[in-house]
């Protein structure tokens, strides 16, 4: 292993010619990324149509969202080079028979030759796989060292002679400070990681990944690894991230488009559920129950047990005449649809709203076949005219009545007499009441809550069917209830699944002991969990002292591990008054460059943010939307989940434990999202597990 010094002076460049060359090789690059983005906005518009031209501008302005230039991202961060297949020299240095720098996009000069190779493309496997043990046709491997761009380091693995690096570089990209929103990992990705990036699109994955260990970024980087392997496919299907709130979203949000991807739709779950506008909040326990999958069977029979049973003939018109369709054949048709609408597959199931259309065909249908059995031959407009009769449409009302999603769990919660003949044998008298809730004076200002919109999609999901995505990764998924993973997998169709969580970071009251019923409920029971146990991002004195909580959050679930230590990243400090020492490790916190995270419990943000504020400290409160964006951040604790931080200080674990029925696995959550350093105060007592 060879690497050069991290100083960009002259001595420094004249004195090693392979830092000069690849400095060289930057700016080619830099220059051909130049090129391709001028070409890209030289493409004319020959006018043939609107639709063309409108196709064309679309086109153009993807292809320049996906080149844009970012002034801190180099255009390559690594390269590998392959030997001969024999090993043995061919005129080339050291044996080396092709030479490829991996950056984050595809980079061609003028000749349409290569000069820097997506990360995503087959020839860049080995430069994540590949080891002394296992080199992959590689002789060298070398990963670059940056600093505002400019390139000022080498580390050179010469795999192809059993010596690997001692990861130093990489280490340096890993700490690195930051602020602002989540960077991409493709220059750190490591080999179990690249495993779970690089899954077959047919195939489903679930990522139970402790802290630290990467998870989210895997989920994105497979989400971009995908879009280009299967560009076409999924072109047309889309891709879908779902994440727990707004705060998480705004700090990812820059991850997939830094990678050149810009069409993929980002949301949470209650964007995705967000049907009625949520003003009111459920007790726990109606929460919970609300949350529970038999509300699925509930819902499913209000809808489809209020269909009523045709009590007479009807009369339907036709092309100038009246035929009686008798009421034992109107029961049949009823009854075949409704069988239909309750079918275990969904993809054979016959939706609400469709059943009705077709209900109103098939007594057209039945109209058409008497009129030409006594010789007439009516087309298919006369048909579809009969279909929409008054005499149809009145048949089909007062058996098969249109429904609002909204309105009818309205009804349900609101009208006992509704809620008992759809909930029985399914809910408890005691779970009813407490569902029932006063019948509100209209739909559109009832006290809808979270929990009742994701009621709301399902029924919505019930009478028509749900447009789907090719894939959809799921971030945060063990405090998915089992409902809001019905929502998700409404949105999957036939494609696959990422499913991300951590079940030690569990703290929904519906948070499950396995991944067994969040894969069944997310309609892929199938899919295999991958672990990832080693903590890239979380020094190991952090990582141990919030392990201590896994007995009794998690039992079983094995402990992360880190792959770095740092003896001076963690304080725990007993305090009588907050304010003062607060503010005190605030400011020397501050005196370094990197994000600062203050975490409390939701109640006390008010009084940390006045307390920062009367030091000159200048902080801002984590909001649910994600902003505003600070150096400085007061974060709630319950929406401390998934970000990070480069120094992180805990104020007052004791009240973040006491806020909810699962604190300790809150705080579990707040202890490990520190970066580098982790500072505890704490003027109450700490939970026993971490009082030793």
């Amino acid at each position: 292993m060879s690497a050069t010094p991290t100083d960009t002076t002259e001595t420094a460049t004249a004195t090693d010619p392979v830092l000069a060359a690849e400095r060289a090789h930057l700016a080619l690059a830099d220059d051909c990324l130049t090129e391709m983005r001028t070409a890209a906005t030289a493409v004319v518009d020959a006018g043939v149509d609107a639709w063309a031209s409108e196709r064309l501008g679309a086109a153009r302005a993807e292809r320049l969202r996906s080149l844009a230039a970012d002034p801190g991202v180099p255009a390559f961060f690594g390269r590998t080079d392959a030997g001969t297949p024999d090993g043995t020299p061919d005129g080339t240095p050291d044996g080396v028979a092709e030479t490829f720098h991996i950056g984050r996009r595809h980079v061609r000069d003028g000749t349409g030759s290569p000069v820097v190779i997506d990360w995503r493309a087959p020839m860049s496997r080995p430069f994540y796989r590949a080891s002394a043990a296992d080199p992959q046709g590689l002789v060298r491997r070398r990963r670059f060292g940056f600093s505002g761009g400019e390139l000022t380091s080498y580390e050179d693995e010469l795999l192809g002679a059993g010596e690997e690096g001692d990861g130093t570089l990489l280490r340096q990209e890993i700490e690195r400070p930051r602020s602002g929103p989540m960077r991409d990992i493709v220059a750190t990705i490591q080999p179990e990681q690249d495993e779970i990036v690089r899954a077959p699109l047919a195939e489903s994955v679930c990522v139970q990944g402790a802290p630290g260990t990467g998870k989210t970024a895997v989920g994105l980087h497979r989400a971009a690894y995908l879009l280009y392997t299967h560009g076409g496919q999924l072109a047309r299907t889309g891709v879908l991230v779902v994440g727990p709130n707004r705060a998480f979203l705004r700090y990812i949000e820059q991850v997939l488009p830094t990678l050149g991807e810009v069409d993929v739709d980002q949301t949470t779950v209650a964007e995705l559920t967000g049907r009625v506008p949520v003003r009111a909040q459920d007790a726990p326990e109606v929460a919970v129950l609300k949350g529970d999958a038999r509300m699925a069977q509930v819902l499913e029979q209000a809808l489809w047990g209020a269909i009523a049973k045709p009590a007479d003939d009807v009369l339907v018109p036709l092309g100038g005449r009246r035929y009686r369709v008798p009421v034992e054949r109107l029961k049949r048709y009823v009854d075949d649809l409704r069988r239909r609408g309750r079918v275990a597959d969904d993809q054979q199931r016959l939706h609400y709203a469709a059943g009705r259309e077709r209900l109103a065909m098939l007594l057209a249908g039945d109209a058409r076949r008497q009129k030409e059995e006594a010789g007439g031959s009516p087309p298919d407009a006369e048909v579809r005219r009969a279909a929409r009769s008054p005499e149809v449409r009145a048949f089909c009302d007062a058996v098969w009545p249109a429904r609002d999603p909204a309105g009818l769990v309205a009804e349900l919660v609101g009208d006992p007499v509704v809620l008992a003949r759809a909930a029985r044998g399914v809910l408890t008298e005691e779970e009813q009441a407490l569902l029932h809730r006063p019948a509100p004076r209209s739909v559109r200002t009832a006290p809808w809550t979270a929990a009742d919109a994701v009621l709301v999609d399902e029924v919505a999901g019930l009478l028509e069917r749900t447009a789907g995505y090719g894939h959809v990764v799921v971030d945060e998924a063990q405090d998915l209830s089992p409902l809001q993973c019905r929502a998700v997998a409404r949105r999957l169709a036939a494609g696959s699944l990422t499913v991300l969580g951590d079940l030690a970071q569990a703290t929904s009251p519906w948070s499950p002991a396995d991944w067994a019923s969040t894969l069944a409920g997310l309609g892929r029971p199938e899919t295999a969990v991958r672990p990832l146990t080693r903590g890239y991002r979380v020094p190991g004195e952090v990582l141990d002292y919030a392990n201590r909580l896994l007995p009794a959050i998690a039992p079983g679930l094995p402990a992360a591990t880190a792959v770095r230590r740092d003896p001076g990243a963690l304080t725990v400090r007993p305090v009588t008054d907050l304010a003062g020492p607060l503010t005190g490790v605030v400011a020397d916190l501050a005196a370094a460059p990197g994000s600062i995270g203050v975490v409390c419990a939701d109640a006390a943000v008010p009084d940390v943010e006045r307390m920062l504020g009367d030091a000159g400290l200048p902080a801002a409160v984590l909001t649910d939307d994600g902003s505003p964006a600070a150096r400085i951040a007061v974060v709630p604790a319950t929406l401390a989940k998934g970000l990070e931080f480069d120094a992180v200080v805990v104020a007052d674990p004791a009240a973040i434990v006491s806020a909810e029925p699962r604190g300790l696995s809150r705080l579990y959550v707040v202890l490990t999202r520190a970066v580098s350093t982790l500072v505890v105060l704490h003027r109450g007592d700490l939970p026993a597990l971490l009082a030793g």
